[in-house]
Parts: structure tokens; sequence; C-alpha cells
């Protein structure tokens, strides 16, 4: 069985939700982030060195960053369906997506909580509006990132999303918006969510 650190209200709700999508089994064990006894706990350090969620072990595997974990989901559980297989033309495009979420999106979301000076030539990521264009471009050939097929990219890029929304910096009228719907109808999407906020 699956174990995944986890704090509720956090990005270790990308992890549930991959793990519902994966009909995996788990269980959960709730790490306080918020204070140094819980992050400090040695089974919790053992798999996550910078004392962060998400985190999971999974017999001597142990994995920290919730695009890491996405990815080793995926190919843990590849009935789920969740990546395209090698040898897939889709694969390029996956790789980019997954990745996107904490090369681009992750940095613009900071850019623009933290009112950082945009600065598209020096910033990896660009700028905050920079990565919402690609992102809107990237979701014309919809309803996912990779077309007609949900991948572990939308969960990793629809839950930023979502949390970006959350906190109404997605900017209004952006068809991102009913990507981030069609995220949040998902069955188990729901059930992580039902998780998430029940404070297990």
């Amino acid at each position: 069985m699956i174990t995944l650190f986890w704090c509720p209200r956090t990005r270790a709700m990308r992890s549930l939700w991959m793990l519902e999508e994966c009909n995996a089994d788990y269980e959960l064990v709730k790490i306080d982030i918020r204070d140094e006894t819980s992050r400090s706990q040695p089974n919790f350090l053992a798999v996550s060195p910078m004392g962060k969620v998400p985190a999971i072990r999974d017999g001597e595997i142990a994995l920290a960053d919730s695009t890491a974990i996405a990815l080793y989901l995926a190919e843990r559980f590849p009935d789920a369906g969740l990546a395209p297989a090698v040898g897939d033309p889709k694969r390029a495009a996956y790789h980019y997506w997954t990745s996107f979420m904490g090369s681009a999106l992750e940095p613009a979301m900071a850019e623009k909580f933290s009112g950082m000076p945009a600065n598209r030539h020096a910033h990896a990521w660009g700028d905050f509006d920079l990565v919402i264009k690609t992102l809107e471009a990237g979701l014309e050939g919809g309803p996912w990132l990779l077309g007609e097929k949900f991948s572990a990219a939308d969960v990793l890029v629809g839950s930023t999303c979502n949390f970006m929304r959350m906190f109404g910096i997605m900017p209004e009228g952006s068809p991102i918006g009913a990507y981030i719907d069609r995220c949040l109808e998902r069955p188990a999407f729901k059930r992580a969510m039902a998780k998430d906020t029940a404070d297990v």
C-alpha cells in the first residue's frame, strides 16, 4: 500500500487526486507543515528531505515533489491511462505539460502573488501574461492538454489553475476557467477533495 504524506489544503492535493485517478490503495499520513514537530518526524524526512508535502512511500520507493510523484504514479498504474506510452507521438507534449506546472505556471503564480516585476527576457517562465497565453493556446485542441485524453499533466496543471482561481489571480473570462470546471467535475477530483477537506 502507498503512503501519502499530506497536509490539507496544500499542493499535496495534487498527489491525492493522482492516487484517486489511479484507483490506488493508499493511506494518508497527515503532516502539519505549520508545526515544526510534525515536519521533523524522522519517517517523514526520510521520504521528503526538504520537509515538504506531498511525499510518498511505496514499498522501498520514497519520493517527494508533486510532479515527480505524478510521473511515478502514471507509470506505476498504467491501466489508469494517465500517460501516453513510450513511442506515442503525444509523449513529447505530455512531458512538456507535466513540466510546465513547475517550470512556468508555479513561478508565474509566485510572480503575481508577490508583485515581482515581470521580466519576460530574464525569467525562465517569461512572465505571467505569457504563461497564461501559452496555456490558453495549449487548450485549444482540448478538452484536455493532450486533446481528448485526460492525463497526469491535467492533474498538475488543472489543480494549479484551480488554486490560482481560488486566490483571484486567474484572469476573468479566460478559457482556462472552463478547463478548471472540467477538472473539478472529475469523480476522482471530487473524491480527493472530500478527503482533503475532511481533515482525515
